[in-house]
């Protein structure tokens, strides 16, 4: 029988969320001991074998930062003992968190990525219980000039591509979107038309401060991006990026998110820029484009008329449930979800604290 899984990544440990495939009743286990006054930054979902792997990205002020998997839906998690995750000597780093946690596509089972501070890319071959640093993107040239957004300097987005194993994106804070079509030994800068209002040449090649990147897998050449300011659409894999914030309250946010069975249907939450930061008329609201960004619309049954919390980057997924399911979680300690694509909203969490990470999956 088919059961919904949610997790909940917080300032202050990890919350599991679960209901059967209907997802209109949730019950919530937390905070889960393992990361008990750990922040979670990053939680995934590997749905591509036979059970599902369940992924945390923990920051421990005392022991540092690790990711650690389940493989029984959440009830024990697992560490490799000598670590899963740490910068070679000669790199000259250290890791701060891990920002990232993203299976690799279908045809690569065992491939698992992770995004950290300071901006690198990992790559595991065993399903996520170990990584490598990708030295291609960390000896980059440019890596000297990448700057570091309000929340750090790191890569928050990996985007592999569905049919082709060699090509992968990633976007950082700041720097912008990169790109390899070569497994990663070489990478590119794929930033043309997003625009950085707080720079000089405000097209330059390299330094946006893109928030989040997505594409559906079925159309893996039409890419989203919710930049500092401005929400963009690529027809051509990230070659060029156009503009489709009209309509929309503000072009300022952090998430966005697409349908997981409709790539013309794309989900973001504004905010008023730049020094509030709080949601557009003080509402809580989710808007969606059914016409791949061309209009907007504002989701409201269910949410709250009145907010002053934002949405975090990684705070807003969809599921692969049908209907899918959409969810939001605040920096007030909030989670939303919707079973319907978004046109309903039910409460499942309230007063956790702050909500860094939500990853959902329709399992079984």
């Amino acid at each position: 029988m088919s059961e919904a899984v949610l997790l909940i990544g917080t300032k202050k440990g990890l919350w599991i969320g679960r209901s059967d495939a209907a997802r209109r009743e949730w019950t919530l286990d937390g905070p889960v001991p393992q990361f008990e006054m750990q922040g979670v930054y990053s939680v995934g979902v590997d749905t591509r074998g036979e059970r599902p792997r369940l992924f945390v990205g923990g920051t421990s002020e005392h022991w540092g930062p690790a990711v650690f998997h389940s493989d029984d839906l959440g009830k024990t998690w697992d560490e490799p003992p000598k670590g899963s995750i740490g910068f070679p000597e000669d790199a000259e780093a250290s890791l701060e968190r891990v920002w990232q946690i993203q299976p690799g596509p279908p045809g690569q089972p065992g491939v698992v990525y992770a995004g950290s501070e300071p901006s690198a890319l990992w790559k595991s071959t065993d399903g996520g219980v170990t990584y490598e640093l990708v030295r291609g993107l960390w000896d980059h040239p440019h890596r000297k000039d990448w700057g570091a957004g309000y929340g750090g300097q790191a890569i928050h987005t990996v985007l592999p591509h569905p049919t082709d194993p060699d090509r992968v994106s990633v976007a950082m804070s700041t720097g912008g979107v990169y790109q390899t079509s070569d497994g990663g030994k070489t990478w590119s800068p794929a930033n043309q038309g997003i625009k950085v209002k707080f720079m000089p040449d405000p097209y330059p090649e390299f330094g946006q401060c893109v928030h989040k990147i997505t594409a559906h897998p079925d159309v893996p050449e039409r890419m989203f991006a919710q930049n500092h300011h401005g929400v963009y659409r690529s027809d051509d894999g990230g070659a060029i990026w156009k503009s489709i914030a009209d309509g929309l309250p503000s072009d300022f946010g952090f998430p966005i998110a697409v349908h997981p069975h409709d790539p013309e249907t794309v989900y973001v939450f504004p905010l008023i820029a730049d020094a509030n930061r709080i949601p557009t008329d003080a509402k809580c609201r989710v808007f969606r484009s059914r016409d791949a960004g061309s209009t907007w619309e504002a989701l409201a049954n269910g949410l709250p008329d009145t907010s002053y919390a934002p949405v975090l980057r990684d705070a807003m997924t969809t599921d692969a449930g049908d209907p899918a399911g959409v969810y939001v979680g605040t920096r007030d300690g909030c989670v939303y979800a919707s079973a319907d694509a978004g046109d309903t909203w039910t409460e499942v969490a309230r007063h956790l604290p702050d909500v860094l990470s939500v990853r959902a999956a329709v399992v079984g």
